[in-house]
């Protein structure tokens, strides 16, 4: 007999809850979110903007972080550019069609992607195809080039400018702690763009 679904809930929440908990240990992963934090807000000043990519539930986390950097996270404020690169079914799907998947975001940032604006790429394996693609293109325009990925994603970070690396390697916790550290990126942009006005 399969394990009782309220045990496979507490055991999701445990292995949640330690992957956090390691997260708030790592230094190098919070130095690195510090450094996003700073390039984002460096951007954001400067007028560039902020795209985010990513496949699947890390799309779902992309649309997430561009509505509180355009809306807001926890302040009335003025609205940043920000922009998921994920939403667009009419683009999405006429550039897979015409080009193939793996340049759905490549296509993207060549068109909307300007010198300074910040691509932020969210792979849990840190292999997308779509998601190296597109950071390669990023870099070679001039856009400052973001990774969030897990444990086994650290070859991501010869595409990227800054390469935020989740402790643990299972997916859905990857993209809980990819979301959680987002949250406090957007907190503090908030802060930082409030004290620069």
């Amino acid at each position: 007999m399969s394990e009782p679904i309220t045990d496979l809930i507490d055991a999701h929440l445990k292995r949640s809850l330690v992957a956090l908990e390691r997260a708030t240990q790592d230094t190098a992963m919070l130095d690195c979110a510090r450094k996003v934090a700073e390039t984002i807000v460096g951007a954001l000043v400067a007028g560039n903007k902020l795209l985010i990519i990513g496949n699947g539930g890390s799309a779902g986390d992309a649309q997430h972080i561009a509505a509180e950097i355009v809306g807001r996270y926890k302040r009335e404020r003025s609205a940043y550019p920000a922009l998921a690169l994920t939403t667009d079914t009419s683009a999405l799907t006429a550039i897979a069609n015409d080009y193939g998947y793996d340049r759905v975001f490549e296509r993207q940032v060549e068109g909307l992607g300007r010198p300074g604006d910040v691509l932020l790429a969210l792979s849990t394996s840190g292999r997308s195809p779509s998601i190296l693609a597109a950071l390669r293109t990023a870099r070679k325009r001039g856009l400052v080039t973001v990774g969030f990925t897990g444990s086994r994603g650290q070859a991501m970070g010869q595409d990227c400018d800054h390469l935020l690396i989740a402790p643990v390697d299972e997916t859905a916790v990857i993209q809980q702690v990819h979301l959680t550290v987002a949250h406090g990126i957007c907190d503090y942009v908030e802060q930082a763009l409030d004290a620069a006005t």
